[in-house]
């Protein structure tokens, strides 16, 4: 059975930069994508078009999105008995202390800032999906 990423994402390029990372797994993957926070929530429960959607076996979560941001969005999922054990993975552009420091207080299981290199992008979704998927035992759902 595939690991269901959630990746809340509004940056395209972004996008499809995880995507290809995450093509080359030895794991099976299904990469599911949201562009804002509204969204992000809408897919979690199931709600409208999410009504399908599976639950998420891990979130990889941009912080700077449309609608609601990444900040709200964790809060949100780590003070909900449904979401709460859904591993949170921050992968935003901010090193800002101030965004590391809250969204730890938030409850995030890491936080990643992105790399402006494609190799380290690469190189850091695969090094997520390696820890994650293959070493971590993630709760069931």
């Amino acid at each position: 059975m595939p690991i269901q990423v959630l990746l809340v994402e509004d940056n395209p390029g972004d996008v499809e930069l995880t995507r290809i990372a995450l093509e080359d797994s030895k794991i099976s993957v299904n990469l599911n994508v949201v562009e804002d926070g509204v969204e992000a929530m809408a897919f979690l429960r199931k709600q409208d078009k999410y009504a399908d959607a599976p639950h998420p076996d891990i979130v990889l979560l941009d912080l700077n999105l449309p609608k609601k941001d990444g900040r709200e969005v964790l809060a949100e999922i780590k003070t909900d008995d449904h979401f709460k054990r859904i591993p949170v993975v921050v992968l935003t552009t901010s090193q800002a202390e101030e965004d590391i420091l809250r969204a730890y207080n938030l409850a995030a299981n890491c936080y990643i800032a992105k790399p402006v290199d494609f190799d380290q992008f690469v190189r850091i979704v695969q090094s997520i999906e390696n820890f994650w998927f293959a070493i971590v035992k993630l709760p069931p759902e």
